[in-house]
């Protein structure tokens, strides 16, 4: 049997599917994905000084070097993920790497500043669409369970490994060519192109299944993230109080609110709402935010910090920040069986304690940098966060997801994530204007100004670490009296008929129960072992997850 015949995912509601050779080289292949784009972020920003020089850019375009990037990566993932669902998503995420490549060579070879930021943002436009359909190929490939618990682990592995190679490579090819920070990406991408052209079963179910495709709400809500993004990124050198600032993010109001009453009228929504009734996707999507919203402000000033205050050099920067990504690499290895014995919500409670602790231990840094007793703490602990947290956070985005909606789940998180850190960035970044650091000349007077943004991101991580904490109170014990729930550290959670039966009652009377069998089944996960047996001790088992403890 060829692998264009038949998909894994025709396996997928079998535990026991057993690890082929196919399906790690899909997971490879997936992985690449993710390496690719960790690298391409991490590589542009040791090169920007040597972009700025060649090209003549003022401080103001060269932003967009970065800032259009994120505008096309943010403004367009809903978009991107919905388009898996619908269209296919071994056809998106192809179609899309392909673009990626290209205009990752044509990025290389721009001389015209226009030109090359065109690239950037016709480069992220491509990573909007292959970010959530290679990840939501993973979550209908691999069933819930150790399984995909296993294939996240994999799957971090990637990304971690291209953000620390990139920024090692970075520092090394900006001596040589700023340009081969841009090049490097276009064959990596052409290798995972033809990879996945090979390897990636075709003959996938779309589940369009008739459906139209919502093309005014995704007229709108492109547009709103568009704008928003742009407004956010442009809004440290418009001002914050200016009028375009302000009508800019009216407009934005505006365009979501046209969008929302398009979604509840269509009969085919491009953005299902029922999708928000999950505590735990909406808790990931918090966290998204307030992890990597946290770490590229962080990172920002501590890049500052290092070069400015201190005059290092970018290749020592990158390699301060190396054991961060070494460590997220190494974690990674284990992450299948923590979360197999500890489900998602304690580890991302963990996560985010040894966040705040790493930016508090931070907040002691002096004029000159003391990397072994300040530094390197704080650097390690972000890495153990991000190793704990991102695995944790994306199986509690994605888990009980029907498959109809996994491109969606997987563009909404990762849209948390892209549009998050810019906001946050951007915040931050007007709070240090604020201080008055660009005006200060005291090595002194300059760190007191960075302090308050520090504050504000530990205030951040803060944020993310309650809303953590919040999903330990939801989680029920793994051993419950009779007549209750119990969820075995593999997920799988049992429940007697008569609790179901009362739950089922609860849901539909308070309108949280679809209507629809599909509904029912994708939100609810897999039921089995049901017998005629009398309610009082016959027992259903309900394959995970169980959302917040509850059955749904």
């Amino acid at each position: 049997m060829t692998s264009s015949e038949v998909l894994p995912s025709d396996a997928r509601h079998g535990d026991s599917q057993a690890w082929t050779p196919q399906l790690w080289a899909i997971l490879i292949v997936l992985g690449g994905a993710l390496c690719l784009d960790a690298l391409d972020v991490s590589m542009i920003g040791v090169a920007l000084p040597s972009i700025q020089t060649s090209l003549g850019l003022s401080t103001a375009s060269l932003q967009w070097i970065v800032s259009g990037y994120v505008l096309g990566y943010g403004g367009l993932l809903l978009l991107g993920g919905r388009a898996a669902d619908l269209l296919g998503r071994r056809r998106v995420f192809l179609v899309a790497l392909a673009v990626f490549a290209l205009v990752s060579l044509l990025g290389g070879l721009a001389s015209d500043p226009g030109l090359l930021i065109a690239a950037r943002f016709v480069k992220g436009v491509a990573a909007a669409f292959t970010a959530p359909a290679s990840m939501s190929l993973l979550t209908t490939t691999f069933p819930e369970g150790p399984m995909r618990n296993r294939a996240f682990s994999v799957y971090t592995v990637f990304g971690a490994s291209g953000f620390s190679l990139g920024l090692v490579l970075s520092g090394l090819l900006t001596e040589v060519s700023w340009r081969w920070t841009l090049l490097v990406p276009a064959p990596v991408a052409a290798v995972v192109l033809v990879a996945g052209i090979l390897l990636i079963p075709r003959g996938e179910r779309t589940t369009r299944g008739g459906r139209k495709f919502d093309l005014p709400g995704a007229l709108t809500i492109t547009a709103a993230m568009l704008l928003l993004v742009y407004t956010v990124v442009s809004a440290q050198q418009a001002g914050w109080d200016s009028a375009r600032t302000i009508g800019s993010f009216a407009v934005v109001a505006v365009l979501l609110g046209v969008f929302v009453g398009i979604e509840r009228r269509s009969r085919d929504p491009l953005v299902p709402f029922g999708i928000f009734a999950s505590r735990a996707l909406r808790r990931a999507n918090i966290g998204a935010v307030t992890l990597f919203g946290s770490y590229v402000s962080f990172q920002f000033l501590v890049t500052q910090y290092l070069q400015t205050l201190a005059g290092w050099s970018a290749i020592g920067t990158a390699l301060a920040f190396l054991p961060a990504g070494v460590m997220v690499v190494v974690l990674s290895t284990r992450m299948a069986g923590l979360l197999g014995r500890f489900g998602p919500a304690p580890l991302t409670a963990v996560a985010f304690s040894c966040l705040l602790i790493a930016y508090a231990v931070f907040l002691r840094a002096g004029v000159s940098p003391d990397y072994p007793a300040v530094m390197l703490p704080a650097i390690l602990l972000i890495g153990l966060a991000f190793g704990l947290g991102f695995s944790s956070l994306t199986v509690a985005a994605t888990a009980g997801v029907p498959d109809a909606e996994q491109g969606l789940a997987a563009s909404l998180f990762q849209t948390s994530f892209q549009v998050g850190g810019a906001v946050v960035l951007a915040v931050v970044t007007a709070v240090v204007d604020a201080s008055g650091a660009g005006r200060l000349v005291s090595p002194a007077a300059t760190l007191t100004a960075y302090r308050p943004a520090l504050i504000l991101i530990t205030a951040v991580a803060a944020v993310g670490a309650l809303v953590a904490l919040s999903g330990l109170r939801r989680q029920r014990d793994l051993s419950v009296a009779p007549g209750g729930v119990s969820v075995a550290p593999d997920g799988v959670a049992s429940v007697r008929r008569d609790d179901l039966a009362v739950r089922l009652g609860e849901l539909a009377m308070s309108g949280e129960l679809a209507a629809s069998g599909e509904d029912a089944a994708g939100s609810g996960g897999e039921l089995a072992s049901c017998t005629a047996a009398p309610a009082a001790s016959a027992a259903l088992t309900v394959r995970e997850p169980v959302r917040d403890g509850t059955v749904r």
